[in-house]
C-alpha cells in the first residue's frame, strides 16, 4: 500500500503572539526553503491568523491555525476548532479538562504540549509543565519539545553559549519521564505522540545588542513531524487539512531531529495474514507476524515494546518475528561526532 510522507511542524508563534517576533510571510518562505510541506501554527489563545486569511496554501506550504492554550501550567494545542478556546478565571490552568472539553465540544482535538518542561534556573526561564494527569478526552501529547530538551542543556553560562551556537549537538531527545508515560498511556488506549518546535524567534541581547535566538531558518532544521497519507495532497485547503488531522489522529506519523540526516523514507510495518499494517494501526495476532523498519541512513536501532526494550541492532533495516502481543514502536539513532544522538521516534503499532 502507497503512503505519501510529508514532514511538517507543529507547534510554532509568530508575531501574533505576544512573545512572537517573526511575521507568516518570512515564517513560510523558511518553511518553504527548509523543504517542509505543513505548518500548524498555534499562536497564544487566539485564531487571528485564521481570522486575517493565512489559513491556506502559501505556493507549496500548508498553513494550518491552532490555537495554543495557555495558562501559567497545562499548556494545550487546540486544532480543527471554530472559536478561540478562553479558560476565565483560572489563570494557573487548575482546570484543564475544561478546555479540553471546549475543544471536543467544537468538533477539534487537542494535544498536551511540553508536559515535562522545566525550564532552567541559570537563565531564569519559568517552568511550563502538564501537572494534572486525571485528565480525558486528548488526542496526543508532545513526546519531544525542541524547547524542553534544548533548554535542559542550559545549566551554565558557557553551556549556555555553546547551545546556542550549536544547538543539535546539546539535544539528547525525548525525556525518559516523557517516553515512560507515552508507553503507559498507550498501554491503556492510543495516544498520539508528536514532536513539537514551540519556536517564537525571540528577541534577546547580548552586551546590549539584540540578536534573534533561533529564527525559523535555522529552527526548522530541528524538530519536525511526518504524517502518512493514503492520497496525495491536492492543493485543496480544507481537503488537505483534513488529510493531516486524519493521519494525525489515526497516529500514522513520525517524529525526527532532522539537522544531521533527514527522515524521510523512514518506513515501519507489520505484515500479518497478507495485510499490512503501519503506525497507528491495530489488529489481532492469528498467527506469527513480521515486523519491518527502514531507515534512511545507518541507525542504533531500539524497538520498544510495551515500554520495554525488545531488541537493538545497528543497521539501516531490520526484520523480526512478532510472536506476542504488544504495543511496538520503534526508535532509530544516528552517531555523530563520536556520540550517539537522537533522530527518528515512530508512532506504535498495537498487536492484540
Amino acid at each position: 500500500m502507497k503512503l505519501f510522507d510529508y514532514p511538517g511542524v507543529i507547534h510554532l508563534h509568530s508575531a501574533y503572539s505576544y512573545d512572537g517576533h517573526a511575521s507568516l510571510s518570512s515564517i513560510l518562505n523558511d518553511a518553504h526553503n527548509a523543504g517542509i510541506s505543513f505548518l500548524m501554527l498555534t499562536d497564544h489563545d487566539h485564531l487571528k491568523a485564521r481570522e486575517e486569511g493565512w489559513e491556506r496554501w502559501h505556493d507549496d506550504v500548508l498553513l494550518i491555525v491552532g490555537q495554543e492554550v495557555s495558562p501559567r501550567f497545562n499548556h494545550y494545542l487546540a486544532f480543527n476548532i471554530t472559536d478561540p478556546i478562553a479558560f476565565p478565571g483560572d489563570p494557573e490552568g487548575h482546570h484543564p479538562q475544561v478546555y479540553i472539553d471546549q475543544v471536543n465540544a467544537q468538533g477539534g482535538f487537542g494535544i498536551i504540549a511540553h508536559p515535562d518542561h522545566e525550564g532552567t534556573k541559570t537563565f531564569h526561564v519559568k517552568q511550563y509543565l502538564w501537572n494534572d494527569w486525571h485528565v480525558g478526552g486528548y488526542a496526543g501529547i508532545s513526546v519531544w519539545d525542541f524547547m524542553t530538551d534544548w533548554q535542559m542543556s542550559l545549566t551554565s553560562y558557557l553551556r549556555g553559549l555553546l547551545s546556542f551556537l550549536f544547538p543539535a549537538y546539546f539535544l539528547r531527545g525525548p525525556r525518559q519521564i516523557t517516553l515512560d508515560r507515552w508507553d503507559a498511556l498507550n498501554q491503556v488506549r492510543k495516544t498520539v505522540g508528536i514532536g513539537e518546535l514551540d519556536n517564537h524567534a525571540s528577541i534577546k541581547k547580548l552586551f546590549g545588542i539584540p540578536f534573534i535566538a533561533f529564527p525559523f531558518e535555522k529552527a526548522f532544521r530541528f524538530i519536525r513531524t511526518h504524517v502518512l497519507t493514503y492520497a496525495p495532497f491536492t492543493g485543496q485547503n480544507e481537503h488537505d487539512r483534513q488529510l493531516i488531522f486524519e493521519s494525525l489522529l489515526s497516529g500514522r506519523c513520525y517524529f525526527a531531529l532532522e539537522y544531521f540526516h533527514e527522515a524521510k523514507s523512514f518506513l515501519y510495518s507489520i505484515t500479518h495474514n497478507g495485510q499490512f499494517y503501519t503506525m497507528g494501526d491495530s489488529f489481532t495476532l492469528e498467527s506469527d507476524a513480521q515486523l519491518n523498519a527502514s531507515f534512511p541512513a545507518k541507525a542504533h536501532i531500539r524497538l520498544i515494546r510495551n515500554g520495554q526494550e525488545h531488541l537493538t541492532a545497528t543497521a539501516k533495516e531490520v526484520c523480526v518475528r512478532i510472536r506476542k502481543p504488544g504495543v511496538y514502536r520503534i526508535e532509530g539513532r544516528l552517531r555523530i561526532g563520536g556520540k550517539i544522538r537522537p533522530w527518528i521516534f515512530s508512532n506504535p503499532i498495537f498487536v492484540k
